[in-house]
């Protein structure tokens, strides 16, 4: 009997010889047998492939006779493309039930953990002097020195004595300052009417259920949270300049309006403005947009009159005139509810009311001025102008409203050789969209400063957003309410006469070298960074005002080119995109002041001018304007105007979008879209 070789033996495979080795090589697959046979393979290769292959130990016999187990050489059975499709198809379907079972079990396990008892301690510390304020000031009100929540938290009354800022409104520029502001640095108190924030660009798209009132609204006390601060649900009637005091109007238990004082350190004004009527009659038969409710009667009033004209009983001139929707004013608000309007009409109403009703509807567009949307690029207010043609909307351009009647609407309009004529529109429903003026209280802020407030349509603020006429560094104001000031020539008439005098001379006498008037200019520049634009090119304006050649301007040469540039320099737009920069602005100054004060302090500094010594002056920055024309949109950004369709429309969807204020609306709102393309739109009145 042979030996038991190397490793097969381990296996209990018995070869007599090397002869049973080819042998059992030969059942070895053809690239195997190739090997051995072709090839001159050691025999420590050939006994490594014998381990790998399967066999069944062999039985020996008592005539050391050994049996080796056939082994086929036939490939595996592969599948076919429907059945290789067929198994993914089944192991996709079951990985996504499972995730999507995951999830769902995920989420139940999260919602079950949202719900609690009341089984905590809820007792808590409310100091005397908040349930029982202290009268006083000059109309002995109630002074909200200590507010109820002031102590309930170790957070809340480790600021309980910090500098006490009081922001008046939810708007824009109130909610942008709060999000910036480090907390715990200031004992925040916001108080507004409304308990929250509103979403106004996409307000058009609410009225007619292109999207849910509550897509557009963030609760006030969510923001406010993350300050540790307050919030009280009442309005502002005055303020008491010399006693810091706030002069604020609530509504009790009893429906009674009680007033209350509420003190502070920083005051910043952020109410917002109405809309202008410019004196016109019977505004009282329009609908406003500035409010979500505004939005909501506009959606009761325009689905009522298309149920109403559905009636019977209505006649066919009364329908018509039921049907006659009119907008005053070509302003973004008025052209976007236009368009949304006419897209409710063209896409749903013919889903759910009578075919007759799209026949009849009309829709107007009154604008005073030559274009609509007349402060984009002309192209593009050209281009809104051909969009409604195509859609059927008449836009009357030179146009201006006289009376507005319950029925009808009374405006005269100039055509082209100058000739004005009066004209009757009928109409079921009007939207007033014509501008922005003066709330009250502004108007009270206004007339108590007096002569320091010289605007009659805002509060004026230098370019540190402070009011001017009050305390400096007390009071700002910012958003639809204010406007800063662009009187460089009094700042450096009053500049001039100071370094006059320092020479010995009369302001008049005073000559200006280039040197010198480089240096003017740069101080103008930090004090009015709006004016930075205009003085570029410093050697150009010196040498175009320096009328006698003769290398100086004089106090009236200069103060000529001042008064130029004076004239170029516009007011800011009354948008949602400058309030919320001035916001953000105020919000980094006051952390800057926070941390600066202390250090005054400390080394017994009179820091006076606080906001010019820690942060530079206010810049607004135009990020560019953008429009809805109807399944269409123009952009006008920094000099590059473009227009289109649904491609437009997605991008200006996306730009409001990530301008949402928080994950909740982001998320309402691609809810919103998606309802309207698989569901249409909302079309009930409540």
């Amino acid at each position: 009997m042979q030996p038991i070789l190397g490793s097969a033996g381990r296996h209990g495979l018995r070869c007599s010889n090397w002869s049973q080795i080819a042998q059992v090589s030969r059942l070895q697959p053809s690239r195997t047998s190739k090997s051995l046979a072709g090839q001159h393979a050691p025999k420590q290769t050939i006994l490594s492939r014998l381990n790998l292959l399967p066999f069944r130990r062999a039985q020996a016999s008592s005539t050391s006779k050994s049996w080796v187990r056939q082994i086929s050489t036939k490939p595996l059975p592969s599948r076919g493309p429907v059945s290789r499709f067929l198994y993914r198809t089944a192991a996709w379907t079951g990985i996504f039930v499972a995730v999507s079972g995951g999830l769902v079990a995920a989420f139940f396990a999260y919602d079950a953990t949202t719900y609690s008892g009341t089984d905590g301690d809820l007792t808590c510390t409310i100091s005397e002097a908040a349930l029982f304020p202290r009268r006083g000031g000059p109309k002995n009100l109630p002074i909200a020195e200590i507010l109820v929540d002031d102590e309930e938290s170790q957070e809340m009354e480790s600021q309980k004595y910090k500098p006490k800022l009081v922001i008046l409104g939810t708007g824009w520029g109130s909610v942008a300052m709060m999000k910036e502001l480090n907390p715990l640095d200031y004992h925040v108190t916001v108080v507004s009417p409304e308990n929250y924030f509103l979403f106004t660009p996409m307000l058009p798209s609410a009225t007619v259920g292109t999207l849910e009132f509550r897509s557009l609204v963030e609760p006030i006390r969510r923001i406010v949270s993350r300050l540790k601060g307050h919030f009280l649900k009442a309005e502002a009637i005055d303020v008491e300049f010399s006693e810091k005091l706030v002069e604020v109007a609530a509504v009790n238990a009893k429906g009674e309006k009680e007033n209350f004082y509420l003190p502070y350190d920083k005051l910043i004004i952020s109410v917002g403005a109405t809309t202008n009527t410019h004196g016109v009659k019977g505004l009282e038969n329009c609908n406003w947009l500035k409010t979500i409710e505004d939005a909501r009667l506009i959606k009761r009033k325009v689905l009522n009159n298309f149920e109403m004209a559905c009636l019977p009983t209505t006649s066919d001139e009364e329908r018509k005139r039921l049907l006659s929707f009119v907008v005053s004013g070509g302003g973004p608000t008025g052209v976007e509810f236009a368009a949304e309007l006419y897209d409710m009409l063209n896409e749903d109403l013919l889903q759910s009311f009578p075919k007759i009703l799209r026949n009849e509807v009309s829709v107007h567009v009154i604008q005073s001025r030559s274009h609509i949307l007349n402060t984009y690029d002309e192209a593009l207010s050209v281009y809104a102008e051909k969009r409604f043609e195509h859609d059927n909307v008449d836009v009357l351009t030179n146009a201006r409203v006289q009376e507005v009647r319950p029925d009808k609407i009374i405006f005269s309009q100039k055509d082209g050789d100058g000739k004005v004529t009066r004209k009757e529109l009928p109409m079921g429903f009007c939207l007033w969209s014509t501008g922005v003026a003066q709330t009250a209280f502004c108007k009270t802020l206004a007339d108590k400063l007096g002569d320091a407030q010289t605007n009659k349509h805002a509060l004026e603020t230098d370019t540190h957003l402070r009011l001017v006429g009050a305390p400096l560094g007390d009071v700002y104001a910012i958003g639809d309410c204010s406007t800063v000031q662009n009187n460089i020539a009094d700042n450096l008439v009053t500049f001039l006469r100071g370094m006059a005098w320092e020479r010995g001379k009369d302001p008049k006498d005073l000559r200006i070298t280039f040197t010198e008037w480089r240096n003017i200019a740069g101080k103008v520049k930090k004090r009015f960074p709006q004016a930075g634009n205009h003085l570029r090119r410093l050697d150009k304006l010196f040498e175009s005002y320096d009328k006698d050649k003769n290398g100086t301007l004089d106090f009236s040469e200069l103060h000529e080119l001042v008064l130029q540039i004076d004239s170029k320099l516009t007011s800011l737009p009354a948008t949602a995109q400058r309030a919320n920069q001035q916001g953000g602005y105020l919000g980094k100054k006051f952390n800057r002041i926070a941390q600066a004060v202390p250090g005054f302090k400390a080394n017994e500094v009179d820091y006076g001018d606080l906001d010019d010594a820690v942060y530079k002056a206010f810049e607004y920055h135009h990020l560019g304007s953008l429009a809805y024309v109807g399944n269409a949109a123009i952009f006008d950004i920094n000099g590059l105007n473009f227009s289109g369709g649904l491609m437009a429309v997605y991008l200006w969807r996306s730009i409001y979008f990530a301008q949402s204020v928080s994950f909740r609306t982001r998320a309402l709102l691609a809810m919103d879209w998606t309802k309207r393309a698989v569901f249409g739109r909302d079309l009930m009145a409540y």
